[in-house]
């Protein structure tokens, strides 16, 4: 077919759906979206919840647990032993077709009756603090871990790194702190889009360097010292006289630097060894399209932190899978499955289902494992799935689902956000497109307030000692009172406390003790990062020597808003300038 501008049932802007999409949903057999992909990624996004944790017993063991969702949720909620466990059967909450109420009724009641799982792990160990933590140990106080990572604390987007705090999308690195859009860095601090760093502090777009300090747009460089070559030991003299274990003398650091980045120059996308394609931060890819934070990926389109994945198109955190479509949520190891979340491995013809493994020929369903051809949770013979599955459809159609902003749902939607087991605010829809509570009750969806902190503070923020070498383990038993004290848009925790893991790291590589709390920390580093969405932009550059009369004229889809502060080049000058 020939590409078609739609009107989005949401946003009621219009769009395009492209010849080879349409292609793309005959392969599944789907029909072709009635939401845009910046509504669709947000409908996603509201059914994941990453940093809302709880304090509440296991239904089914009664031990203390911490989960995703509180004690007042309408379903059970099993701790990760319990709910991988013999002590319980998905298939005892199966039901019939009731072809008198619409299917998204039908699904939210047997959601409501299946157990979840406390926090979405997989094969980790030692991580009871962290949600969607796979292949992975000793995370704390973070999320979209994976690969083998190791001795995480409070960060997100880790990859096959050990010793890494307060980072962002980092791969493969080691000994960290305060790195964000980076990879194959070691024993770095404050890095930013930089890769195959060491020893280093304080660089923006660098690679292959080594002891190198507050720095832009170095390649290859040894003793780099703001932007001036020194001898070695010229170099370890004016590092010393820094004093970086001083909280007072990282903050100017961190200001220096924030003015760094307005002279730095940053390329319209950071993409690197791909072919036909085109976002942010991708890597090794072919025909990969308005896709952002993938790598070792091809033929996908409108995807988000996948690895390792083909032939997919609004697939968001997982990989190693092919033919997913309107997923969100881990995944390994599958094959065609779709409008579905929350899954874990080996997966084959899903759909519209919610925490499955090894099953396949599934539709409808929740907590399923092992299985086949199970409609609701219930067991139907091959031909009886079949021509069930295909009623069903017909009935999504003619009765289909309205939500309570009277939008209309027919077989393939994704989930409804008011479905939802989380509330807005608690999802990473609120971290990509926020809104007020009222604005939330506008538009039909849950909202939870904050609930109050119970522990008493012992250290306020300006008693926290500001030099790292005056800090002792009575550290540990301190509830610390965070700087902002609730009082700034961070989802502020107001009170936090240091670990023994954590204060370990910050003496062995002279690190300050942080007066934020975590969530003011992360949203600090999120905020630095550019959202998922294109802008068409104009390059930045003005200088003469660039084979342009005054002002470069070539134009680019780039992450970067305009109303950021970021110097975009093309790539032609962008090279001229670095390289």
């Amino acid at each position: 077919m020939e590409a078609q501008k739609k009107n989005c049932k949401n946003c009621k802007k219009d769009f395009i759906i492209e010849s080879e999409d349409f292609n793309f949903y005959e392969k599944i057999k789907v029909p072709p979206p009635t939401f845009c992909p910046w509504c669709r990624f947000i409908r996603r996004m509201a059914w994941r919840n990453e940093r809302s944790l709880y304090k509440r017993t296991c239904d089914l063991c009664k031990k203390n647990i911490i989960a995703m969702y509180p004690e007042d949720v309408p379903f059970p909620v099993y701790c990760r032993e319990c709910w991988y466990g013999d002590g319980w059967d998905s298939v005892t909450y199966g039901r019939d077709y009731d072809f008198s109420k619409s299917f998204f009724e039908q699904l939210k009641e047997l959601f409501c009756s299946v157990p979840h799982i406390a926090l979405w792990q997989r094969n980790s160990i030692n991580s009871d603090y962290s949600n969607w933590v796979a292949e992975s140990r000793n995370v704390y106080l973070s999320a979209s871990v994976v690969e083998n990572s190791e001795n995480v604390f409070y960060s997100k987007s880790v990859d096959g790194s050990k010793d890494i705090i307060d980072s962002y999308n980092l791969k493969k690195s080691e000994q960290c702190y305060q790195n964000v859009d980076c990879e194959k860095n070691y024993n770095s601090q404050f890095l930013y889009l930089s890769r195959n760093c060491i020893d280093s502090y304080f660089l923006i777009d660098s690679a292959n360097c080594s002891n190198c300090f507050m720095s832009s747009n170095l390649r290859n460089k040894q003793y780099i010292f703001r932007n001036k070559q020194y001898s070695r030991e010229a170099y370890l003299e004016e590092l010393e006289k820094l004093n970086l274990g001083s909280r007072s003398s990282q903050s100017g650091l961190t200001t220096e630097f924030d003015n760094l980045k307005k002279n730095a120059i940053f390329r319209y996308a950071n993409n690197l060894k791909c072919v036909d394609s085109f976002g942010n931060n991708l890597f090794n890819n072919k025909n990969c399209q308005l896709c952002f934070d993938i790598y070792d990926s091809e033929n996908s389109k409108y995807c988000y932190r996948t690895l390792e994945m083909k032939d997919s198109m609004d697939f968001n955190f997982g990989g190693w899978s092919e033919l997913i479509y309107e997923y969100i949520s881990g995944m390994n190891s599958s094959s065609s499955v779709k409008f579905s979340s929350s899954c874990m491995t080996d997966l084959r013809d899903v759909e519209y289902s919610h925490s499955l493994l090894s099953s396949a020929n599934i539709f409808g369903c929740f907590g399923m494992k092992n299985k086949k051809y199970f409609i609701l949770n219930k067991q139907y013979s091959k031909e009886d799935f079949i021509v069930m599955r295909e009623k069903i459809i017909k009935h999504m159609d003619e009765m289909p689902y309205i939500d309570k902003k009277g939008r209309i749902y027919k077989y393939g939607e994704f989930f409804p956000i008011e479905l939802s087991p989380h509330a807005y605010n608690e999802t990473l829809a609120q971290e990509f497109l926020p809104i007020t509570k009222e604005e939330a009750t506008k538009f039909g969806y849950d909202w939870r307030d904050q609930e109050e902190k119970n522990l008493a503070i012992t250290l306020s923020a300006d008693k926290i000692p500001d030099d790292i070498k005056n800090v002792d383990e009575k550290i540990l038993e301190e509830v610390l009172r965070c700087i902002h004290e609730s009082k700034c848009e961070h989802q502020c925790s107001s009170q936090y406390r240091i670990t023994q893991g954590e204060l370990q790291f910050y003496k062995k590589h002279n690190i300050p003790l942080p007066d934020w709390c975590p969530n003011c920390r992360y949203y600090e580093r999120f905020a630095q990062v550019p959202k998922p969405i294109l802008y068409h932009r104009k390059c930045m550059c003005d200088k003469e020597n660039h084979n342009h009369a005054l002002k470069c004229e070539i134009e680019f889809e780039t992450p970067y808003a305009p109303e950021r502060t970021e110097k975009i080049f093309c790539e032609s000058c962008y090279n001229k300038e670095v390289y």
